[in-house]
């Protein structure tokens, strides 16, 4: 299988049991996760060799989020180990109407305040077949988002396909600071992967779709892909569809556009959601994945992305626990969760 890298910050998530709100509980499960960790975790469940670079502190609380990424297959080779701390952020899971909240303390963390010093990138590339990385890693600070820059140019020296999943988040950037941070970043990108929201915050393109009334029509979405991938050359243009009814049921699709044609994948109707943090990197994962195992068929590389991010949204924490014959399974067609004797 391939040698994939992915870059970014994997945190620790404290979470109330259950449905349980911020000020009612009294105890908190930690659970490590983090975007392109997150990836790793999936990529490395498909049986890809997935290394992981990040910066973490060498005391026993950073050696949590290296155990983990272990636990799962994740190579940590290229992990740096200093700094004072591990990002944390607290998530309280909501339920019906009553939206998830999450609350962020990840200020001068390891990998927020690490140097180009701490990675050889281009020992890191050697080799590999795939790049991932995401808006949060730039957004976490200045020095974060020149690591980000080194990480693709040293990617570019080795012929290394590069993703992006554009993951705008407003509590760590503006949205005039994303743009003039990841526009000139995309020169080194060959999938784009982001929602209507994203492309708009990050890139400043917007679809012609109402999205938030539950019209997701894919030829909302056709002008701006194509506007996308004449400005900056993408060779893959991607977009999760998200229809959120309430904050356990969600409709979820994707569309993929490749220069010549508009694929749009088979819609999931998710009802109860367990937990959708991670749900975006699960889609990532796969894509990967499907790109990889099913080289020129965007059809088949969408579907099996749209799948294993719908089974993620039934898996507690940020790790998509899943193995390519279950997401296969689902992908065609057997969605009646019957057990399986």
């Amino acid at each position: 299988m391939a040698k994939i890298i992915t870059f970014g910050e994997i945190m620790l998530r404290l979470s109330p049991e259950g449905q349980d709100r911020f000020i009612q509980t009294d105890s908190f499960r930690i659970i490590p996760g983090g975007g392109e960790a997150n990836v790793a975790v999936s990529l490395a469940n498909y049986g890809h060799d997935a290394f992981y670079v990040t910066k973490l502190p060498s005391h026993e609380i950073g050696q949590i989020a290296v155990n983990a990424l272990r636990r799962y297959g994740v190579r940590t080779d290229y992990i740096a180990r200093g700094g004072d701390r591990v990002g944390l952020y607290y998530a309280e899971t909501g339920a019906s109407m009553r939206p998830s909240k999450v609350i962020y303390d990840r200020a001068h963390s390891a990998i927020a305040e690490a140097d180009p010093k701490d990675f050889d990138f281009d020992a890191i590339m050697e080799g590999a077949s795939w790049f991932h990385w995401s808006g949060i890693s730039p957004a976490i600070s200045d020095k974060a988002a020149e690591l980000t820059r080194l990480a693709c140019e040293a990617a570019r020296r080795h012929g290394v396909t590069v993703s992006v999943d554009l993951n705008f988040r407003k509590k760590l950037w503006t949205s005039e600071k994303a743009i003039s941070v990841m526009r000139p970043l995309m020169q080194y990108v060959d999938v784009c992967i982001g929602n209507e929201e994203d492309a708009e915050l990050c890139l400043g393109f917007k679809p012609d779709a109402d999205v938030e009334g539950g019209n997701t029509d894919a030829a909302g979405y056709e002008g701006i892909f194509r506007q996308m991938m004449q400005e900056f050359g993408f060779k893959y243009v991607v977009s999760t569809l998200r229809e959120s009814y309430s904050a356990t049921r969600n409709g979820w699709k994707a569309l993929i556009y490749d220069g010549k044609e508009f694929y749009q994948s088979r819609r999931y109707d998710i009802d109860p959601i367990i937990d959708r943090v991670g749900g975006g990197d699960s889609f990532s994962g796969g894509l990967i994945h499907g790109m990889l195992k099913y080289p020129g068929d965007q059809a088949a590389a969408l579907e099996f992305a749209v799948a294993a991010s719908a089974l993620k949204h039934t898996i507690n924490g940020d790790f998509n626990l899943v193995s390519e014959a279950e997401v296969l399974s689902l992908v065609g067609g057997s969605a009646n969760g019957r057990v399986q004797r």
